[in-house]
């Protein structure tokens, strides 16, 4: 059969049942990207005969004799299709995952397609931007800016990898031929429990084994009997020991049972068919209340030294902490406010899935190219579940599509590892959509119990939580969602008197872990709209409530405990957040409404820590390359956070150039020795610090070998664009470079920071809503949101990190929500059922920045990636409540929640508040 694919002829036979998607990507175009295999993100948009199709719905015979166009082919990087010029300029994306595919639709579109674009990307879902950076692309709009030498931070600079991204030629991790150390690659396939409490009593793999084209099958008997936790931070004992590779015990529906490696995943998927598994039924628990209570079955029976609190009471952490005494404090009160307040389990959905590629190379050094935000800390479970010492394991990550802290864990590497030493073949596995929203981790649901108390005058007496958080199977993050959550949400007021009690439960659902917020989106929500209530009863503004109680440099910052504790006010901002979202919704004009739609608006405000407690620690290098360019090796990873970007522009800041200047090398065990990484919103401040101090160290090595070879002073050079002068004298960076190695001088610098102390950062969530009262449809006006963010040192970019923090939030606050039934099982594990905003879903986010510098973070800056996420379901909350009087405590605010409610409504009911908690 013949196809046309680029330009170019390829004789090639799909196999039998084979999608386009899939043929294309074996012959090697490999921008074209896997999110759903079910049309439902685009990521896979490719043109046949110049009409955008998904082409994972296509089967592959059918585009036989017709023209294929994928990304690779609309365009090169020396000559860019107009569509991937404008991505480009207005830097249209983050991760870049989604790109491609968005960039084949954009281009098919007619003007009159142009002018609905709601309607016309309805197709393609993108998770980081918020769609506003993509509607600017499309429309024209052109953010990038071109600078001078040395002028790079606080400016609109394009992604290094920008070019490779629009064209698709960027690679993800399974963006590799199976070539090289890659030949004779091999595929995995998981099978997966269908019980969410069981033992396994036997397995018979004899049927599988015969399937030709099965390499090896493996149980638990082949596994490692050592415990660990999913879960990576640099201080391993944060989480429990509680996860084996393949255990014999099962703890949820969609566990590990057994994994088949074959010459192709459709051999692998059969052979998981035939592999027969006899079950011992165990009762099992999914309600946290009810694991409580004695008697509860018992989800992980093991020692103390596993590190889980109390295994009998399925208690896997837990936190009792007070300051003053909120009796007496509520006792002074007057007025009190108590809800509970229930928030939700939702998926992260990056785009790109979970998954990894394993092989020995040609010294028997286990090698892996993972989709993962913490390479250095997987190298290093890796080689204590092994027993392998550091140089014999090599873990590097490409461009990650996305991770919003569900890659904080070793989710897949573990079990291809194992693949990988058994077989001595290289194992490739990759999760479906499917696998993604039922086999890996959420954000951890809760039930949060607030209470406040306050004078008329508006001041806080007594706050109050109480924290219940369902962990799920096993205890990755458990403990640390748990404490993170109940800190910065309370510490953020001032008040002598408050009280934390918290429990991280252990149940037999799907696993919980690291997400967006890491615990605050859940307990902001509780908080800040206790905060709103209780202003409401006083008969106080909000915004002003908050002016009277939120903290100011000079008061402690507790929670629980007064410390000690090394967060400091690097800066201060939140004043003026504050009065940026005040003032920003004082402008909005009377909307054009019928009587059908009642109009409120609400605020919420959020802080956080800009690194994790404990350690985090990254090392950065900076060498001048012979060609007179700089090489910059860091070990964070790139996943639509930014930080490649924002790195270099730190180097060519320090270093007097250009980021065409500035080569970066990252995320890869074997560039540094040691970095925690990129969670927590550390890229910037944590790893950035190491590349400041990196470029600073270079900078004086650089000024002192030519001040010595000039013959004059040092303080009589000064680096510039491809040249230091030296007094008169003007010595090109190569010629220096030559000279320096003549002499044996290395021209390189180090820098290393240790995570400490921290910064807090601020975000100011503003809302102006209209709730339609006959079918509870609610319309968001005006999304207004300002953030302290420090020195700014990229404001598109940053500007971007805020829109698709907000837009990720608004969606788990209106309409995400990952069903589980009353048997564990996940209902809704695709895109279809489990609906994340779309182009048409979320409104033009207002972004503005407070003018601080911070202290503590590189030239000034802090942490912004995650925060905006925080205060954005209160404040949607809140301006419901305004609008109709109601009161919600649980999300997500669906309308099917809210038309009984909004019908009853009238203008007059907004100062008395309803309790609604969910059936």
């Amino acid at each position: 059969m013949t196809y046309l694919v680029d330009g170019k002829t390829h004789e090639a036979i799909p196999r039998p049942g084979q999608c386009l998607r899939t043929f294309l990507r074996d012959l090697g175009c490999f921008g074209v990207k896997k999110g759903c295999d079910a049309g439902d993100c685009g990521a896979c948009t490719v043109h046949i005969d110049g009409r955008p199709v998904h082409s994972c719905l296509v089967p592959a015979f059918r585009a036989e004799n017709q023209e294929v166009t994928t990304i690779e082919g609309l365009g090169s990087p020396d000559d860019l299709h107009p569509v991937q010029q404008s991505f480009l300029d207005a830097q249209g994306f983050q991760c870049g995952f989604c790109t491609a595919g968005a960039i084949m639709t954009a281009a098919a579109l007619d003007q009159a397609q142009r002018r609905n674009l709601p309607a016309a990307l309805k197709g393609n879902l993108c998770r980081c931007t918020g769609y506003r950076a993509i509607a600017d692309a499309i429309e024209g709009v052109k953010h990038v800016e071109r600078v001078g030498a040395g002028q790079a931070c606080g400016r609109n600079l394009a992604a290094p990898a920008g070019p490779g991204v629009v064209t698709g030629r960027v690679r993800y991790t399974m963006d590799v031929a199976p070539v090289g150390d890659l030949a004779g690659l091999t595929h995995m396939k998981i099978l997966r429990s269908p019980h969410p409490s069981a033992r396994i009593l036997s397995i018979d793999t004899s049927n599988a084994l015969a399937l030709p084209g099965v390499v090896a099958v493996l149980t638990h008997a082949d596994a490692p009997d050592h415990y660990f936790s999913t879960a990576r931070h640099e201080m391993y004992t944060d989480d429990p020991d509680d996860t084996l590779v393949l255990d014999p015990v099962i703890r949820h529906i969609g566990q590990r049972v057994a994994a088949v490696v074959a010459d192709s995943e459709g051999i692998a998927e059969a052979a998981c068919k035939l592999i027969a598994v006899e079950y011992e039924l165990l009762p099992a628990v999914f309600d946290p209340e009810e694991a409580l209570r004695p008697g509860a079955h018992v989800v992980h029976d093991k020692p103390l030294s596993s590190r889980i609190a109390y295994p009998q009471r399925n208690i896997v952490a837990e936190l009792h902490g007070h300051l003053g005494d909120v009796d007496k404090g509520f006792a002074k009160a007057d007025a009190i406010h108590e809800g509970t307040y229930y928030i939700q389990r939702v998926q992260h959905a990056h785009l790109e899935t979970h998954g990894a590629i394993g092989w020995l190379d040609g010294d028997g050094r286990l090698n892996m190219r993972t989709s993962t935000q913490v390479p250095f800390l997987t190298r290093d479970a890796l080689c204590t579940l092994f027993d392998l010492p550091q140089e014999k394991v090599r873990v590097f990550a490409e461009r990650v599509g996305g991770g919003f802290g569900g890659k904080q864990e070793m989710i897949t590497e573990d079990i291809v590892a194992l693949a990988v030493f058994k077989t001595g073949r290289p194992v490739k596995l990759e999760y479906t959509r499917t696998e993604q929203f039922s086999a890996s981790t959420s954000r951890h649901p809760m039930k949060i119990t607030v209470k406040v108390g306050a004078t008329n005058d508006g001041l806080l007496t007594a706050i109050s939580m109480r924290m219940l958080s369902n962990t799920g199977a096993y205890g990755n993050h458990g403990p640390g969602v748990m404490y993170h959550g109940s800190g910065e949400c309370i510490a953020l007021y001032r008040c002598p008197n408050k009280k934390v009690d918290s429990v991280a439960v252990y149940t037999n659902e799907m696993p919980s872990g690291a997400f967006r917020g890491y615990g605050l989106s859940q307990s902001n929500f509780a908080v800040e709209s206790a905060m709103d209530e209780i202003a409401r009863q006083i008969g106080m503004d909000p915004i002003e409530f908050r002016r009277r109680n939120v903290v100011v440099p000079g008061d402690p910052m507790t929670s629980a405990d007064d410390g000690p504790h090394d967060v400091e006010y690097g800066s201060y901002g939140l004043d003026q957040c504050l009065d940026m979202v005040e003032a920003a919704l004082a402008r909005s004009p009377a909307p054009n409404l019928s009587d059908d739609w009642l109009v409120g608006r609400g605020v919420a405000a959020g802080m956080i820590d800009t690194i994790p407690p404990r350690g985090h620690r990254a090392e950065s290098r900076v060498t001048l390359l012979p060609d007179g360019t700089y090489e910059l090796k860091t070990g964070t990873a790139e996943f639509g956070n930014g930080t490649t970007t924002v790195h270099c522009q730190i180097v060519a800041s320090l270093l007097g150039t250009t980021l065409a200047h500035v080569r970066i090398k990252q995320s890869d065990t074997d560039h540094i020795s040691h970095d925690t990484g990129a969670f927590g919103s550390t890229g910037t401040v944590v790893a950035g610090s190491a590349t400041r101090e990196a470029a600073e160290d270079l900078a004086g090595i650089i000024l002192d070998f030519a001040a010595s070879l000039a013959n004059v002073g040092r303080s009589e050079c000064k680096l510039g664009e491809g040249a230091v002068i030296a007094g008169s004298r003007r010595i090109a960076l190569p010629v220096l470079a030559v000279a320096a190695a003549e002499a044996g001088v290395k021209l390189s610098g180090q820098g290393r920071s240790g995570g400490t102390p921290r910064s807090v950062a601020f975000n100011v969530q503003g809302f102006e809503v209209a709730i339609h009262r006959r079918y509870g449809e609610i319309r968001i006006l005006r999304s207004i949101h300002a953030a302290d963010a420090g020195t700014v040192m990229n404001p598109m970019q940053c500007r971007g990190q805020v829109e698709g923090g907000v837009a990720q939030a608004i969606g788990a606050a209106l309409y995400e929500d990952l069903n589980i039934d009353g048997e564990g099982k996940v209902t809704n594990p695709t895109f279809r059922g489990y609906h994340i905003p779309a182009f048409a879903d979320i409104p033009r986010a207002e972004v503005y920045f407070a003018d601080t510098y911070d202290r503590i973070g590189p030239l000034g800056a802090k942490s912004m990636s995650e925060s905006p996420y925080n205060p954005v379901a209160a404040a949607l909350g809140n301006a419901i409540r305004d609008a109709i009087g109601v009161r919600l405590y649980a999300t997500p605010f669906k309308a099917d929640r809210l038309y009984k409610l909004a019908a009853e409504a009238r203008p007059s009911q907004a100062s008395a508040a309803t309790a609604y908690e969910p059936a």
